[in-house]
């Protein structure tokens, strides 16, 4: 069960509790679910209980309590548990919600996390004449665009230049009315250092930009050049390679991606791989230095698929969160965990030595392929090519 698909069985369960005369509220048309905070349990959490309370005229816990038995019989929850002033802690059959997450992603492709249909917003960002606050408002107007806002970008003044090497583009330039305020303005790149950025091309000079917060001060050195792990960019697009590379040389071996449990054996028979190495054809690279709590290259595959399938779960909410603040900050980080995760679950895709194809690789290979397709949507958001080949 993906985030999209639970938050509409909460949906569900509240018409339920409505049809049953147990709630006398209006059905909301959307269910936060998030990874529980401080003191909560299971895979997600929702708030709907708190959201219904007083046009139910009752207690947070008590819609809750109406609401659990709901979501304890639907398909693909194993255990819902309260907690607080009375939010829903949802525990989910792993096994088939990382099916269901990765056969999702691999529907949806590279507009996985994007909002179905226009939601009839009509957006206007309107930034000052600076480079950062241009890249930042035209990467915020594709990422609120995901979620199905109508969005227009104008700018206080506007450089050509800008276009022909990072690529940056606005649908206006002039000063606006009074009624519409600069509404982008991120800390900007000191005028000093402005032919630093330009001088790192279009994909770094744009990554230097956005992956710092709108408070910070951009780095503008060649750091986002260099072809090694220290670089986030550097990580994420290689990550983006890997997982495209596991489809080609799968394909010379005769396996296709296929859906499935992704399971522990059948990695050498001694039960529980540990990621030491990589099939022959497959490029590597050292991965030291990662963050802490970081799968490491000696991550056994039982740690390290659920961390990947969490990070690939939380990317339509981080999507939405980072449109909703005009923060594409929060997405580059976020494509940054998603590769961390991946990198040592990437080497286990393919057989080794004398094995051959079983379901598990076809199951591995299609969370590889699910990888590709996020960090692939992800960077396009961003406006920064993700290279098949690295």
């Amino acid at each position: 069960m993906t985030p999209v698909e639970l938050s509409r069985t909460v949906l569900h369960a509240v018409r339920r509790a409505v049809d049953a005369g147990e709630l006398s509220v209006a059905v909301p048309t959307r269910a936060v679910v998030a990874p529980p905070g401080p003191g909560g349990c299971g895979d997600y959490a929702t708030s709907i209980a708190l959201q219904l309370a007083r046009s139910a005229g009752q207690t947070p816990f008590r819609v809750a309590e109406v609401l659990r038995p709901y979501l304890v019989g639907a398909d693909g929850i194993t255990d819902v548990v309260l907690t607080g002033p009375g939010f829903l802690n949802i525990s989910l059959d792993r096994a088939a919600a990382g099916v269901g997450l990765v056969g999702e992603i691999l529907r949806r492709g590279a507009r996985y996390g994007y909002a179905e249909q226009p939601d009839g917003r009509v957006v206007q960002l309107h930034c000052p004449h600076d480079l950062r606050a241009v890249v930042v408002a035209e990467a915020s107007a594709r990422l609120l665009r995901s979620q199905g806002a109508l969005v227009r970008v104008t700018a206080e003044g506007f450089e050509d230049v800008w276009t022909s090497v990072l690529g940056v583009t606005v649908d206006a330039v002039g000063y606006a009315p009074a009624e519409l305020p600069v509404n982008v303005r991120p800390v900007p790149v000191p005028a000093s250092e402005t032919a630093d950025v330009m001088s790192l091309g279009r994909d770094a000079g744009r990554w230097a930009l956005l992956h710092p917060a709108a408070h910070d001060r951009p780095r503008t050195s060649d750091e986002h050049l260099v072809q090694r792990e220290s670089n986030p960019l550097f990580r994420v697009r290689y990550a983006h390679a890997r997982a495209r590379a596991a489809t080609r040389n799968a394909a010379d071996l005769g396996f296709t991606a296929d859906p499935g449990p992704v399971t522990c054996t059948g990695s050498g028979g001694s039960g529980t791989p540990t990621v030491t190495g990589s099939a022959p054809g497959t490029p590597t690279a050292p991965l030291t230095g990662t963050a802490p709590g970081t799968p490491t290259a000696l991550t056994p595959l039982a740690d390290a698929a659920p961390a990947l399938l969490a990070a690939l779960a939380d990317h339509p909410r981080v999507l939405a969160a980072a449109a909703e603040h005009r923060a594409p900050d929060r997405l580059a980080r976020h494509l940054v965990a998603v590769a961390d995760a991946a990198l040592p679950f990437l080497l286990t895709v393919l057989p080794r030595g004398g094995e051959k194809p079983s379901a598990a690789h076809r199951a591995r290979l299609a969370l590889a392929e699910a990888v590709g397709a996020v960090l692939a949507g992800g960077l396009d958001l961003l406006g920064i090519d993700a290279p098949d080949h690295l």
